[in-house]
């Protein structure tokens, strides 16, 4: 039976994610981390390197993780995006202790750097929007950069986890669509059924007269040719007593 419209689905549509504005950014974060250790933090002599680095590339592939998952189970990509979100905690929270025992400065609002960085960051998703000044910033830079755009991405995580379990609570889980579907798709046979046995004596009642119709025909068609068949042998021994007839006045 051919699938209608209004049949449930059991998967969901794979998400775009590179068309989402939070995963453009974790890239953007992921990158910008990973250089900034190269440039900051040493390779041997201190463990933020690899925290930083690994806490940058959590939060981006579990976003492409719970992404794809939720095709299947949105219970699943709430879960991986809010692992996501921790990452994402983890990495600011070390930027952070990076300025503070750096006794560097944190950029504050009211300060011409900070308009300047929140209008960049709010408008710039693209890892090549940012990657041309990762050998250019200073480490204080870089960091204030950095935790600003781990905001970014958290609010809008934020707003897209919001969205998710609203979808959530109205449509279910994967089971609850299997459900829906395996039951949809039961009903439609048991209406079906129903519409064909309805139409059952409808067309029995057609074939029946349909019949009588034909056997009327059938009839009529016998008794046409037995007229024609009598007619045929009349004519035929009517011509030959006229043949008989003119050859014996020929004689």
């Amino acid at each position: 039976m051919a699938e209608t419209s209004n049949t449930p689905h059991v998967l969901k549509s794979q998400a775009n994610w590179d068309a989402l504005y939070f995963y453009q950014k974790s890239d953007v974060i992921y990158q910008l981390a990973f250089a900034f250790c190269e440039r900051f933090i040493h390779l041997y002599k201190d463990r933020t390197r690899d925290q930083v680095i690994q806490a940058a590339r959590s939060c981006k592939q579990n976003i492409v993780e719970g992404l794809a998952d939720g095709v299947a189970s949105t219970e699943m990509q709430l879960k991986l995006l809010n692992v996501a979100r921790a990452s994402l905690k983890e990495l600011r929270e070390d930027f952070e202790d990076y300025i503070k025992s750096r006794h560097l400065q944190f950029f504050v609002s009211g300060e011409p750097r900070y308009a300047d960085m929140l209008n960049y960051c709010s408008y710039h998703n693209r890892l090549s929007d940012y990657e041309p000044f990762f050998a250019q910033w200073t480490d204080e830079q870089m960091c204030n950069y950095a935790i600003t755009l781990c905001h970014f991405i958290d609010r809008m995580m934020m707003s897209f986890l919001k969205k998710l379990e609203q979808e959530f609570i109205t449509e279910g889980g994967i089971k609850e669509r299997m459900h829906r579907a395996r039951t949809g798709y039961r009903q439609q046979q048991d209406e079906r059924l129903k519409q064909l046995e309805a139409e059952l004596p409808r067309l029995k009642q057609a074939l029946a007269e349909a019949q009588a119709e034909a056997a009327k025909w059938k009839a009529a068609f016998e008794d046409l040719k037995q007229r024609a068949l009598k007619m045929y042998y009349e004519k035929e021994e009517e011509i030959k007593r006229l043949k008989e007839l003119l050859g014996e006045e020929n004689l």
